[in-house]
C-alpha cells in the first residue's frame, strides 16, 4: 500500500513574524511545526491582502507534509 500524507500550509506575513521576514523568525516556525512531525515541501511568495484598504503585504506560504497513521 503506497504510504499516505496530510499537507499544512501555513501563512505568514511581514507583521506576523516581527516586521520583515527574518531567517531566523522563519527557523523558528518550521522547528515548531517539525517538532510535530511536518517536513517543509515548498515555500512561495505571495502578497497577502491585508485587513485594511485594498493593499497587501509581503509574505510566504509554507507547505509542510507529514504521512499519516
Amino acid at each position: 500500500m503506497a504510504q499516505r500524507y496530510e499537507y499544512r500550509v501555513v501563512e505568514l506575513r511581514e507583521g506576523l513574524i516581527g516586521g520583515k521576514m527574518s531567517g531566523d523568525k522563519l527557523e523558528k516556525v518550521l522547528n515548531q511545526h517539525a517538532r510535530e512531525g511536518w517536513q517543509l515541501k515548498a515555500i512561495t511568495s505571495v502578497e497577502v491582502k491585508g485587513r485594511l484598504g485594498p493593499g497587501g503585504v509581503e509574505g510566504v506560504l509554507v507547505t509542510l507534509e507529514r504521512p499519516t497513521s
